[in-house]
């Protein structure tokens, strides 16, 4: 079957695996099949408008996603624009036109070329009119933003809020009634730019395979000399309230042990710890490895800093330990190939869910399951990331690491 774009909709293959996904798991978030795999004939949105944002912390591949949403809008005839410094740049109208050019050469890039900045005035209503005003004096009525959930979540808030907003300002002269009406529904698509792999409903978020990278390759690094001189390294890496970096660094690498907010240890990690270490170097290990996620905590809540376990090591064991703290490295530095891939493939679908989204579509994010680009329901994946923090707040880890991968 084909519409009017001159493409088939595979409407039957979405039905089946919506089935197949609720009776599998229901705790998981139900994804809607994407439109990969499909072909669009150039021009076949003309007169469409969108625009892209990014906020919150930054993420390499970002700027694939960013480059994607340009070419894929412009390819199927929508008008693109930026807007710089995310929800700031919305409110100062800090919004201008891109072109395929100006969206070359910035794929391998890391962090974000249009810029992310924190934006009190958002919080407000006067300065949403700001923003709304903004984007209907330009006929914007489709906003892809790139960030974690409270950007996502912003940006949902505002498309509640769109139609009290418009009437608002047309009430106050700003706007016509022509205007009004032709931005008179919000759109709203989102791709989560997170290093921490930290959002339920996607199996990686944009950022998390690079920044894992750039651990490795100092755990890597680190290893040659804690052979040499016998030590021991402890390394923090970020992970405030998901252990994705250290878990994986940690099987990568052949570290001893790991922290990690998810899977706390007992009171009395720090006998298992130094019976772990002492262990390995009877055994005539050399060097050992253990790495700290920055939000690591115990079963009763207490942290776990990478000052702590160092403390512990070398009072009970006398080790040689050092501690190195990786910081914002693992943000720095050029996207991985997969990040790259991963931007381009979500910025085109978050093209096509704007332009397939009707009134009634709620805010979606679009997502990676298994290896399809899928769309989910955006405050329904925030519900469920937000759960996995009440869930540690109240000691119910079993309920955290299960709702973590969904």
């Amino acid at each position: 079957m084909a519409d009017h774009t001159g493409r088939s909709t595979p409407k039957k293959r979405e039905l089946v695996r919506l089935e197949s996904t609720i009776e599998a798991d229901p705790m998981k978030v139900v994804p809607l099949m994407g439109s990969e795999g499909e072909s669009f004939r150039q021009g076949c949105y003309a007169g469409k408008t969108i625009a892209v944002f990014t906020s919150g912390g930054d993420a390499q591949g970002m700027n694939a996603a960013v480059r994607a949403v340009v070419r894929m809008g412009i390819y199927v005839g929508c008008k693109v624009y930026y807007i710089n410094e995310g929800y700031q740049g919305m409110v100062d109208g800090n919004i201008n036109e891109a072109t395929w050019n100006s969206a070359s050469g910035i794929v391998e890039r890391g962090g974000t070329v249009i810029g992310s900045a924190r934006c009190m005035e958002f919080r407000e209503r006067e300065g949403r009119k700001r923003a709304a005003l903004n984007l209907v004096q330009r006929g914007i009525s489709n906003l892809v933003v790139i960030g974690g959930d409270g950007s996502l979540t912003g940006a949902n808030e505002f498309r509640l809020e769109w139609s009290s907003l418009l009437d608002d300002l047309l009430g106050d002269g700003k706007i016509t009634p022509e205007q009004k009406e032709a931005c008179i529904n919000l759109n709203v698509v989102g791709m989560v730019g997170s290093i921490d792999n930290d959002f339920c409903g996607t199996d990686m978020t944009i950022g998390a395979d690079s920044a894992l990278h750039r651990i490795m390759e100092a755990v890597d690094a680190i290893s040659t000399t804690a052979h040499s001189h016998q030590r021991t390294f402890v390394l923090e890496v970020m992970g405030r309230h998901c252990g994705y970096l250290a878990l994986v660094a940690a099987i990568s690498s052949e570290a001893e042990y790991v922290f990690i907010p998810e899977w706390p240890p007992l009171t009395t990690w720090p006998d298992q710890l130094c019976r772990k270490l002492q262990r390995t170097r009877e055994a005539g290990q050399r060097l050992n490895i253990v790495l700290v996620a920055e939000g690591a905590i115990d079963c009763e809540g207490t942290p776990i800093s990478a000052e702590d376990v160092k403390r512990v090591i070398t009072e009970n064991l006398h080790q040689d330990t050092r501690i190195t703290v990786l910081g914002h490295v693992q943000r720095g530095g050029k996207a991985s190939a997969f990040d790259r891939i991963l931007g381009c493939r979500m910025g085109a679908e978050a093209v096509i869910a704007l332009m397939e989204a009707t009134p009634s579509t709620p805010a979606c994010v679009i997502s990676l399951d298994g290896n399809l680009a899928v769309r989910v329901p955006l405050m329904e994946c925030v519900e469920k990331t937000k759960a996995v923090q009440k869930a540690m707040n109240e000691k119910d880890f079993d309920m955290a690491q299960r709702l973590r991968g969904k």
